[in-house]
């Protein structure tokens, strides 16, 4: 592989941006092999280095993988005229890098909650192919209350256009006797387009909030608010891979 700036190593590696970088070389703060850096631009081999960022140890990837957040109102896109994109939220060097990174799956304009960022593209793939039945679980709410009769349709699967709907599974939840039915959770593997949506309109209803809360093994960071981020941890790329296979 060939080299690259040292600030750059590890912001790819998600421990800190450049500019903090810059501030922790400055303070002997950055070892590498060994020794203080001496500039957070000097070029380091990332298939052999040893990086140590204030006493934790640096770890490299081939591919990049960010949990987000994503707020109401912002497109599920890599670039809108219109639009603030998903990748909008992320810091000019993340989105400067190669190859590029994208959304793993799409969320509608107002549908909130979990969206993994990667620009491992046979990993999304495999992730988001109905074939291995990866699911994804969201937080619902609807105009009318669920009826007993009406999540037994959407468990067993409705027609949403010429389309029968995979089996779910749909857990009400466990609210005032008045309010019951009026929202819950609701787990699939499948991803048409406004899927849930149309679901919900197969059974005269209307989705009035959604957010992803799981995706696979990974689950929304509760530390993280609307608009935030942060890399996926080891354990939950190796996750994802398991997931994917």
């Amino acid at each position: 592989m060939k080299t690259m700036r040292l600030d750059k190593y590890i912001s790819l590696a998600g421990v800190a941006s450049r500019t903090e970088t810059s501030k922790a070389v400055r303070s002997g703060e950055v070892l590498v092999n060994g020794i203080p850096a001496r500039k957070a631009d000097m070029q380091v081999d990332p298939d052999t280095v040893a990086v140590i960022y204030r006493g934790q140890p640096v770890t490299y990837r081939q591919f990049t993988y960010i949990l987000l957040h994503k707020p109401d109102g912002v497109v599920s896109a890599t670039e809108d005229g219109r639009e603030q994109t998903v990748l909008d939220l992320l810091p000019e060097e993340l989105r400067r890098i190669r190859p590029a990174l994208f959304p793993c799956g799409r969320l509608d304009k107002h549908t909130t909650g979990l969206m993994l960022l990667t620009n491992n593209g046979d990993l999304s793939h495999r992730l988001l192919s109905p074939t291995r039945h990866v699911d994804k679980t969201y937080a619902f709410s609807v105009k009318f209350p669920l009826s007993d009769e009406d999540v037994a349709a959407l468990e067993s699967g409705v027609d949403i256009g010429g389309y029968i709907t995979a089996p779910c599974k749909v857990e009400l939840d466990p609210r005032d006797p008045a309010e019951r039915g009026a929202g819950g959770r609701i787990t699939l593997h499948e991803g048409k387009y406004h899927q849930i949506k149309l679901m919900m309109e197969a059974r005269h209803n209307q989705i009035t909030r959604l957010a992803r809360i799981t995706f696979g093994p990974i689950a929304l960071d509760p530390t993280l608010d609307p608009g935030e981020w942060r890399m996926l941890t080891e354990g939950e790329v190796a996750e994802l891979e398991t997931a994917g296979r």
